[in-house]
């Protein structure tokens, strides 16, 4: 498959080039959570895989007790890793979610090797299905979240979410196009409908299961331009 290359938001830029990482079509990534403990990422890195979403935090009162072991794996094997916050809106406030995301692992450093950090903003696993907000409310807690994540590490986050939810819970709001990439959740054989205001899905998570640990992603472009998307 082919895919529109993001180049609008740099990733194509001529100053990131790859060292050690192999030049392919559509990089294979993973991510995972708690729920997968004991990764062998030397293993994951030889089946083709380079790049992990690693889950960090949930609400304000969470931590994964994997996140540290399966970062430091994920480096050592070579792979590129970011970090991701699963939101709680109904718990506070965004800015509050992403404070605390930056303060247990959230962070980004222009060093090629960490993905900016991700918050993951979906179906509420334990009550109403936009965590009791209206659209424009959510739109605003999504706004407080990015800009406090900005202001702290001087990238916007990546969103990951469905365009279901999305359209659900902000009203398709297409605020965040123009400086948050998108990590679409999609399951089937191609990319459907995008949210709103975004041209094309940087990550696509493709599959929720596949021979690879967690759920399985592709990047939107080639390895040159993962490694810059690491690299501000």
């Amino acid at each position: 498959m082919k895919y529109l290359f993001a180049i609008s938001l740099g990733l194509a830029s001529a100053s990131a080039s790859p060292t050690t990482l192999q030049k392919r079509a559509d990089p294979q990534g993973i991510d995972v959570s708690d729920y997968q403990t004991d990764i062998d990422w030397s293993s994951v890195a030889s089946s083709g895989v380079t790049f992990a979403y690693i889950k960090a935090t949930e609400g304000t009162g969470y931590t994964s007790p994997q996140f540290s072991g399966q970062y430091e794996g994920a480096s050592n094997a070579g792979i590129i890793r970011g970090a991701y916050h699963f939101a709680h809106p109904d718990e506070s406030d965004g800015a509050t979610q992403a404070s605390y995301f930056v303060s247990n692992g959230g962070g980004w450093t222009a060093d090629g090797i960490t993905l900016p950090g991700a918050l993951d903003i979906e179906y509420n696993p334990s009550g109403a299905e936009c965590y009791g907000l209206s659209a424009a409310d959510m739109v605003t807690w999504v706004m407080d979240f990015s800009n406090t994540y900005q202001s702290s590490t001087g990238r916007y986050p990546v969103i990951y979410t469905t365009t279901d939810w999305w359209t659900t819970c902000t009203g398709n709001s297409a605020t965040f196009a123009a400086n948050s990439p998108l990590w679409l959740a999609d399951y089937a054989s191609s990319v459907g409908t995008l949210p709103a205001g975004w041209e094309y899905e940087t990550f696509w998570q493709y599959a929720d299961s596949g021979s690879n640990p967690g759920d399985q992603d592709y990047f939107n472009g080639d390895a040159a331009g993962l490694k810059a998307i690491a690299s501000g």
